[in-house]
């Protein structure tokens, strides 16, 4: 157990210094004028942007099962570098286009004048892909030399650098878009140099040496499953913002849920670290595993209770943040909803992190896809009924992760491991 808290924490870490960027990028639209249309507008370009992101967000675990010799590492990294420069260019099309404009129009059934903010946001925030997908494929190689101690730190520098480039921005009084991208692009860039100089400095490849003639089909089999599941969960949000859009008040709802989704984040990055946690040290002692999986749930699910109802989330939100009265109140008892987020998503990666290391990524991205047909299917279903709001939206989220566990439960089962 001291072992696993041991490697667990500092990841832990990381991933709340990665989503608190998010909190300080609410709080920054939140003091512009037209605070909520502006909530709105970086919550749908996020959200598109999300959908080709979340391609490459398993680079790190890609990186930590296969970088495990020079060749294997080179490999791995041009192979990372190809994916993310090809996985950049539709969105570059969408951002520049007017066939992209009509589509995004049409998906969330919104204005020109609105359209035009989130295409222009798209254009800066596309050259990022290539940017994160490095910082990722570095991450994967430190957490593999178990050098989690430095991931945090580098991820606190990170944040850090975001929140004065959101100052000094919004200082200059740039608009929205140059204030957002451009802390992050600049913090993004001196993360992935400083872990450059980590890498060379203490990285040194595991013994023994695995993947010595490791092929690009190897590498693609285990990649395209486990980024069909990214790209899965990033369709989850423009999903559902596509119908709430359309609901009276739509844009006030996306909002407040934007705020508390990624409020929520911070519980669901600590939760997804358990994918490196079964990469890193295999698959036995699995009772002991679970136990400590269980205790960690305990613990970040009465930390979103307990935000939710304390003064705590107006302490936060309209103190600190200053977001408006009425986004405020609704986040609130989204996030009530979200509380049972932690339970689902560990019971989820639970099995995610065995398949991953059966090298069985496939049923990882069926049920993926899975989740986001539930989720379709139900928001159609209560917007047809005039049931769809900020609440419902967020309770068929949750859903929409119990049917991926119950899927993923079914593939490792057909395996027989308990």
């Amino acid at each position: 157990m001291k072992t696993y808290w041991q490697f667990y924490w500092p990841l832990a870490l990381t991933g709340l210094a990665m989503v608190l960027s998010l909190q300080f990028q609410n709080a920054a639209l939140a003091r512009y004028p037209q605070a909520i249309t502006e909530l709105a507008i970086f919550a749908l370009a996020s959200s598109t942007a999300a959908f080709f992101n979340a391609s490459m967000n398993f680079t790190a675990q890609l990186s930590n099962v296969y970088a495990r010799s020079l060749e294997g590492t080179r490999r791995c990294h041009r192979f990372v570098l190809t994916t993310s420069m090809g996985v950049m260019l539709p969105l570059l099309l969408i951002a520049h286009t007017d066939a992209g404009s009509a589509v995004l129009s049409n998906l969330y059934g919104i204005d020109d004048d609105l359209t035009a903010r989130i295409t222009e946001y798209l254009a800066y925030l596309a050259p990022l892909i290539l940017l994160r997908t490095e910082r990722f494929y570095l991450t994967g190689l430190l957490v593999q030399a178990r050098l989690t101690g430095w991931v945090t730190v580098l991820n606190v520098l990170y944040l850090v650098s975001v929140i004065c480039g959101l100052i000094i921005g919004f200082s200059l009084g740039l608009k929205p878009v140059y204030v957002l991208v451009g802390s992050e692009a600049t913090a993004m860039t001196i993360q992935v140099g400083l872990t450059l100089w980590v890498h060379q400095r203490y990285y040194r490849l595991p013994e023994p040496l695995e993947h010595k003639n490791l092929s690009y089909r190897e590498l693609a089999s285990f990649f395209v499953p486990v980024s069909t599941t990214g790209v899965m969960f990033a369709l989850s949000r423009p999903v559902l913002f596509a119908f709430v859009s359309r609901t009276p008040e739509g844009i006030v709802a996306i909002a407040a849920m934007r705020v508390a989704f990624d409020f929520s984040s911070i519980f669901q990055q600590a939760s997804n670290q358990f994918r490196h946690f079964f990469v890193t040290f295999g698959l036995d002692d699995l009772k002991r595993k679970r136990h400590f999986m269980m205790f960690v749930c305990a613990g970040l699910t009465s930390i979103m209770l307990l935000f939710a109802i304390t003064p705590l989330s107006n302490w936060v939100w309209e103190d600190l943040m200053q977001i408006p009265v009425e986004v405020r109140t609704l986040s609130v008892q989204v996030i009530l909803v979200m509380c049972l987020m932690p339970s689902v998503i560990l019971f989820r990666n639970y099995f995610h992190g065995r398949l991953m290391v059966e090298r069985r990524t496939t049923g990882m991205a069926v049920g993926g896809i899975l989740r986001v047909v539930g989720i379709y299917l139900m928001a159609q279903v209560l917007f047809s009924a005039g049931l769809l709001n900020y609440l419902t939206a967020s309770i068929v989220l949750i859903l929409g992760f119990v049917i991926e566990s119950l899927v993923v439960l079914r593939v490792a089962a057909q395996k027989g491991h308990t």
